[in-house]
């Protein structure tokens, strides 16, 4: 009910457009069905389905912005919304930074949307809860999970000539599986654009083996050690990573890819050479938006090639007060690895740390990079290429950018939270603490 057609949903942007009276117009309209369900010691807790609507106009008088939102499509209710916006622009304080709206663009489609994911309805969610708390019962352990589908669009259009429209599906599931004597823990989580990717007993499989080999895990001393970062572990500093490559903080000094003495690091060498990270919202794994928030097309685009730093992202506004060319954030990222599982990586390892997760991991120096945070839901220690017993958890302090400087190997990357992501062996991991929690 709340997805609408490319065509329906030109002809109510057009409509909302004509009722404007402002400088510049805005409009965006989005809409979702999305369905869950969640599930606690081996029990289904809750359950549900939701549709959502949203059009929200954006009106300008010269550098005077003013925003209202509606779910309510009528003839009326759209003169009121743009009505409102205006009212709400001309109360408004100039915004300095304000630029111009963007005229038309060509946006070439992503794969996105598949129709397996916009299909999925109760019963597909209740039988991957069941199979996930069968298996967990079979192994007398204690399963707890969520499984959220969406399908949905989002079209914009404004008073320039610019129209976009795309439409998306996606699934993310998480499980968490624990012994019954609360000592051993294994997590798992999958997420896909399309759900015929989805394979609940392999992925409820790896979640139950590291609760039942994580238990009764052993303390050994902090300190640097060689560790397999599985994807899902290095997923989060990755991200950070890319979070932070803004030319405009990298200019005004605030990043870790500002220059010493001024300027940015693009062109320098930073990492490893075997570090080579894009982003493609073509890539068949991890298809992503092509349409940047701005209304520029996104491209595919190098952010570090074999180590050496490509490029920054950059709003219009800096673009333009600087006289360069704009580039949106990205909305994906891909780290290009090797051919090697992450078993591999183990049997390579004299010693070390498998390292399934990190979590809670905060920032303690934005311009290093510096962030600290914990292991958890199986952490083991590894000796002659074999996993010997489960060690416990522990706080690391360690920054993306000397990891990515100590590599020793990468495996065959996988896709981990829209991102596709290898595993990593790597040298002088920093663990300061213990931590007691399982």
């Amino acid at each position: 009910m709340a997805l609408l057609t490319k065509e329906e949903a030109k002809i109510i942007l057009d409509k909302v457009l004509s009722f404007s009276t402002a400088d510049e117009c805005e409009v965006t309209l989005g809409g979702s069905n999305s369905g869950n369900i969640r599930y606690a010691r081996n029990t289904v807790s809750t359950a549900g389905m939701k549709s959502d609507l949203e059009l929200a106009v954006r009106s300008t008088y010269g550098k005077k912005s003013g925003v209202a939102t509606t779910n309510e499509l009528d003839k009326e209710s759209l003169k009121r919304v743009v009505e409102r916006s205006e009212e709400l622009a001309k109360l408004a304080p100039e915004n300095p930074e304000y630029m111009p709206l963007e005229g038309p663009h060509e946006y070439k489609p992503t794969p996105m949307y598949t129709k397996a994911t916009a299909e999925i309805n109760p019963e597909f969610r209740a039988k991957v809860a069941e199979t996930s708390i069968t298996m967990a019962e079979k192994n007398d352990l204690v399963a707890a999970g969520f499984l959220e589908d969406e399908a949905s669009f989002e079209a914009s259009a404004n008073s320039k000539g610019l129209f976009a429209y795309e439409e998306s599906t996606s699934m993310d599931f998480t499980l968490t599986v624990r012994s019954k004597d609360g000592t051993g823990s294994g997590w798992v989580r999958r997420d896909f654009n399309d759900v015929s990717k989805f394979d609940i007993e392999k992925a409820t499989s790896i979640a139950v083996q590291k609760a039942t080999d994580s238990r009764n895990a052993k303390a050994i001393e902090p300190g640097k050690y060689t560790v397999i970062l599985e994807p899902a572990a290095s997923a989060d500093l990755i991200r950070n990573m890319g979070f932070n490559m803004s030319a405009r903080s990298a200019d005004e000094g605030r990043s870790f890819m500002s220059k010493r003495g001024g300027g940015t690091k693009i062109g320098e060498k930073m990492f490893d050479e075997r570090v080579t990270i894009y982003s493609d919202p073509w890539h068949p794994e991890v298809p992503a938006s092509a349409i940047s928030g701005d209304g520029l097309p996104r491209e595919k685009t190098m952010w570090v090639e074999n180590g050496v730093v490509k490029n920054l992202f950059r709003s219009r506004y800096w673009a333009d007060k600087n006289g360069e060319v704009a580039m949106p954030r990205p909305s994906n990222m891909i780290m290009v690895g090797g051919d090697k599982s992450t078993q591999e990586l183990i049997e390579s390892t004299e010693k070390g740390i498998l390292v399934t997760r990190l979590w809670y991991i905060r920032s303690v120096d934005p311009q290093t990079l510096l962030y600290t945070g914990l292991t958890r839901d199986g952490t083991f220690y590894i000796e002659n290429g074999k996993i010997k017993f489960p060690i416990k958890n522990m706080r690391f302090n360690e920054s993306p950018v000397i990891m990515l400087n100590n590599i020793e190997d990468l495996g065959k990357p996988v896709r981990f939270d829209g991102k596709m992501i290898p595993p990593m062996k790597i040298r002088d991991f920093t663990f300061t603490s213990l931590s007691d929690a399982i």
